[in-house]
């Protein structure tokens, strides 16, 4: 039996597969320092768990509408109001088993043969591996860490072609830890009204940022670009929620009704007891997030000032999400006994082996001189894994 020809052109998660292989030397007695795993360490908070409960015990657990439940769309809809300015209608919401199904419901909607795809570099793994499965060109779109990883304007412009059908856009940004200022995003905005393409906008790190930095859904500059943007959330990061699965999408009613169809064909409704956590968590008290997100900044100032102190690595500082994405290739070259470094794979497991720390190599985001941390563990580990890394560069000569 053959598989389809599809399955030849993607790859496993290499986020995913670092994580499985440290958790397996773990699990071999290994004291391993991850890295690796962009999931936040904290437990979701009690009241959401409560609502959870509570519906459990009621019976809660029946099929619900492929679409999501309505308490939870209207809640959705109050914070898209309350947080970005932005107003949508029950029937331009759609709810879906995590962020990354949502991002996949709207690839298969919009994406088809010939169809090609603007994503900037560094990126989400996931992102070129979605356009391929549903036929289409990912065109991948360098970006400089001068320009803090946002893509120029008029270089997204000289891309554009008569196939370009979106534009994937994170921020603040998985791996780098950026996120694009309103200026830059109303270019884009201007880009994508002119050009007529849509605008996919991943802003699921939206609530950990630092500094002060504001964060600007580009579906809320105005009545013409929010026609041309699907909007991703949802509450993996921001309740500490990534193993009940849930995530959201707003955008035009047309393209919502050929996801919610393409959805009640895949999974049908997300989990029925974890859209009314989700309730929960978008309705009760907030305070839990800014209690995380500061405890993520004291490890965030930590690890960059450490990272930037180590000679031959530089990091930009991330104005959000949990990432440090410090450039290693000055290592390059660079041997330990038998083992050469050549690039940021080779690097990785340089590390995992010798200095027992994981992390993703910057080949998985698109750009090798980098390597991905993720700052979403306690202090106790950011320092202990930092010595080990500084220690295992200067072993190479």
């Amino acid at each position: 039996m053959r598989l389809a020809e599809r399955t030849k052109a993607i790859k496993p998660s290499p986020t995913l597969a670092m994580n499985a292989k440290a958790k397996a030397l773990k699990e071999a007695g290994e004291d391993i320092i991850n890295f690796g795993v962009g999931e936040p360490d904290f437990d979701t908070p009690d009241n959401i768990k409560e609502a959870a409960i509570k519906a459990l015990r009621e019976g809660f657990t029946k099929y619900t509408a492929a679409g999501g439940i309505d308490d939870l769309k209207s809640a959705i809809i109050d914070k898209f109001k309350n947080d970005n300015n932005l107003t949508y209608e029950k029937n331009e919401i759609l709810v879906s088993c995590g962020a990354k199904h949502s991002l996949y419901n709207i690839a298969e909607a919009l994406f088809g043969p010939g169809d090609e795809v603007i994503i900037p570099s560094p990126y989400w793994v996931t992102y070129p591996d979605q356009v391929l499965l549903n036929d289409a060109v990912p065109v991948v779109v360098e970006t400089r860490e001068e320009n803090s990883f946002m893509i120029d304007p008029a270089v997204l412009r000289k891309k554009l072609t008569p196939r370009t059908k979106a534009f994937i856009l994170n921020s603040p940004s998985n791996p780098t830890g950026l996120a694009y200022d309103r200026d830059t995003l109303g270019k884009i905005a201007e880009l994508a009204i002119e050009h007529d393409f849509y605008i996919i906008s991943d802003e699921i790190y939206e609530k950990l940022v630092y500094e002060g930095f504001q964060h600007y859904s580009i579906a809320s500059l105005g009545k013409e670009v929010r026609e041309r943007t699907v909007v991703v959330n949802g509450l993996s990061k921001s309740h500490s929620m990534t193993g009940w699965r849930i995530g959201y999408t707003a955008g035009p009613a047309d393209i919502t009704k050929a996801m919610t169809n393409i959805q009640s064909q895949s999974t049908s409704n997300a989990t029925s007891f974890a859209q009314k956590g989700a309730v929960e968590a978008l309705r009760g008290p907030q305070d839990f997030i800014g209690q995380m997100v500061s405890e993520f900044d004291i490890r965030r100032k930590y690890m960059i000032e450490r990272l930037n102190n180590i000679e031959g690595v530089t990091c930009k500082t991330p104005v959000g999400a949990f990432y440090a994405f410090p450039n290693v290739s000055s290592y390059f070259g660079k041997n330990f006994n038998d083992t050469q470094i050549n690039n940021s794979l080779d690097l990785s497991t340089y590390l995992l082996e010798k200095a027992k720390v994981a992390l993703v190599p910057g080949s998985a985001f698109g750009d090798d001189k980098y390597i991905r941390l993720s700052y979403a563990t306690s202090m106790e580990n950011v320092k202990k894994g930092l010595d080990r890394i500084e220690e295992a560069l200067r072993n190479l000569k």
